[in-house]
């Protein structure tokens, strides 16, 4: 008696999750001719996501785990779900290199090797061993979360945010992006508030990154940002100047003597952008090849709340912005919160996962025609 007392109340509890998964999709809307499902329900607070090369789909999480999903039947929704690491500070960034899933946290990178040849054979989270790669980064919280992107070359970058709304630190690793490579860490972009989301666009290999507005400028000041690096070492302006014209009230006047590198398009502002792929597949038309697809995760001091969809941007053949546009909304009803997109990424099969660490959910999007 007790025990299907029990499963009834588990029944009870799966088919209120259910149903609140399916009222969350009713409100998404996404371009003619795509189809959103839900590939994991099993997260909480996803964020960067990442593929291994057999099948495993791993996700990072701001809340300290990290998970591994798998689509063994391929159905189009995850049937297995593990957490490999847990107890970390903010291990949002995820990113899988020969064989290693590599987990970024806000002060630290580690990695677990041999991962899915480990998970494969029935291993437990005890034997998945994290191996420290590097523990030389700032440990402030205030835009420390961290997105990890390896180069073809085995190096990977990662954010360094500013500590604050608007200062200047004399520590020259704050405000950047950074490379780790050969075991020493090198600035490769200047001056970026808070980019937590970069990528390379297949056309030119250059890196595209995105970087979050200043507040307290009022609603519609200043708009987030997509950059483009040409350089090693390039200066994109903060705390100096914001967006493409937006003088800093504290800082705007100062001889700083940088060339100001300014944004290919200006997102919005507070949209909060929190990731960024190119797409490089076949399942979606061609036209939808080599467009970036960047989350904005949604305002917090806005008067009204702003964001909350992903967008669709299209470049002409030099790389530069030539289109952009709502790809998946209905995140927000009014001023009703129902997600907040925080990661995209393109499957090996073509499809696009979307991760919502508000409704703790990975989304699919398929086309259909």
């Amino acid at each position: 008696m007790k025990n299907k007392f029990i499963f009834v109340i588990l029944s009870f509890i799966a088919i209120n999750a259910i149903s609140s998964d399916d009222k969350i999709l009713e409100s998404i809307s996404v371009e003619n001719g795509f189809e959103v499902s839900i590939f994991s329900s099993t997260t909480n607070a996803p964020r960067q996501i990442t593929e291994g090369n057999s099948g495993y789909i791993f996700v990072g999480s701001k809340q300290g785990d990290v998970y591994a999903l798998k689509d063994h039947d391929g159905n189009g929704k995850a049937d297995f779900s593990i957490v490999v690491a847990s107890d970390m500070g903010d291990s949002s960034g995820v990113a899988f290199y020969k064989g290693s899933l590599f987990i970024a946290e806000i002060d630290k990178v580690w990695k677990i090797e041999d991962i899915e040849e480990k998970l494969d054979r029935g291993n437990s989270i005890m034997d998945l061993e994290k191996i420290l790669v590097t523990d030389d980064l700032p440990s402030d919280t205030w835009h420390g979360r961290k997105w990890i992107k390896f180069d073809q070359d085995g190096s990977f970058l990662v954010n360094v945010g500013a500590p604050c709304n608007v200062c200047l630190q004399d520590d020259p690793r704050y405000a950047t992006i950074m490379r780790f490579r050969d075991s020493e860490w090198s600035i490769v972009a200047r001056g970026v508030r808070n980019s937590v989301g970069f990528d390379f666009n297949p056309q030119n290999n250059r890196l595209y990154f995105t970087d979050n507005g200043r507040d307290w400028l009022g609603d519609n000041l200043p708009s987030c940002e997509l950059n483009v690096l040409l350089d090693d070492g390039d200066f994109f302006g903060f705390p100096y100047l914001h967006a493409n014209n937006v003088i800093d009230p504290d800082f705007g006047e100062s001889d700083h003597g940088y060339e100001i590198n300014k944004p290919i398009l200006e997102l919005g502002p507070h949209v909060a952008p929190t990731g960024i792929t190119f797409y490089s597949g076949n399942h979606f038309p061609a036209s939808y090849t080599n467009n970036a697809f960047i989350t904005l995760h949604g305002s917090w001091n806005s008067s009204k709340k702003v964001g909350y969809k992903v967008v669709r941007v299209e470049f002409d053949d030099k790389g530069l912005v030539k289109k952009y546009s709502d790809f998946m909304t209905g995140f927000l009803s009014g001023e009703q919160v129902n997600g907040r997109p925080a990661a995209p990424f393109e499957m090996s099969d073509g499809s696009l996962l979307i991760s919502d660490d508000f409704s703790n959910l990975i989304y699919r999007v398929t086309y259909k025609g």
